[in-house]
């Protein structure tokens, strides 16, 4: 099964409040995961790994369940998608160990995996979810 997950984060100021939200679509377009959570006072760019961490950690502990195959990461974090694909070097310390955290969470997942930038009007629910999450502080 081919999996289509979706990731936002973003901070009320840089840095400022910030959250996350993911939402994971399985191959009917149904949504099968959602998430979101409160970060604290970190920039645009930690949140958005934030997000990603999130959906990385909920796809280690159901990739077997779910039977995926091939999994699609999706954001409208130019930059991350960018460093997550090579194409940009993690210059920001603050930055390079989170994207070494995703990376070592990926260790172990054994579906294919894609990252591909999208427009932020092609990522609503998940920015929703993240403005919620920012809304609650939770």
């Amino acid at each position: 099964m081919k999996v289509k997950i979706f990731t936002d984060g973003g901070s009320r100021g840089n840095p400022g409040v910030a959250g996350f939200g993911v939402v994971v679509f399985n191959d009917k377009n149904e949504i099968i995961f959602k998430n979101s959570g409160y970060l604290g006072i970190k920039t645009n760019n930690e949140a958005e790994y934030g997000g990603l961490i999130s959906a990385v950690e909920w796809l280690k502990e159901n990739e077997m369940g779910y039977k995926m195959d091939e999994v699609e990461f999706n954001a409208d974090s130019e930059l991350m998608i960018k460093q997550m694909q090579g194409i940009y070097k993690v210059k920001a310390g603050n930055l390079r160990d989170l994207y070494l955290q995703v990376t070592e969470l990926l260790l172990d997942v054994k579906s294919k995996i894609s990252f591909k930038a999208i427009r932020r009007e092609y990522n609503s629910l998940a920015d929703e979810l993240a403005n919620e999450a920012m809304d609650r502080k939770l």
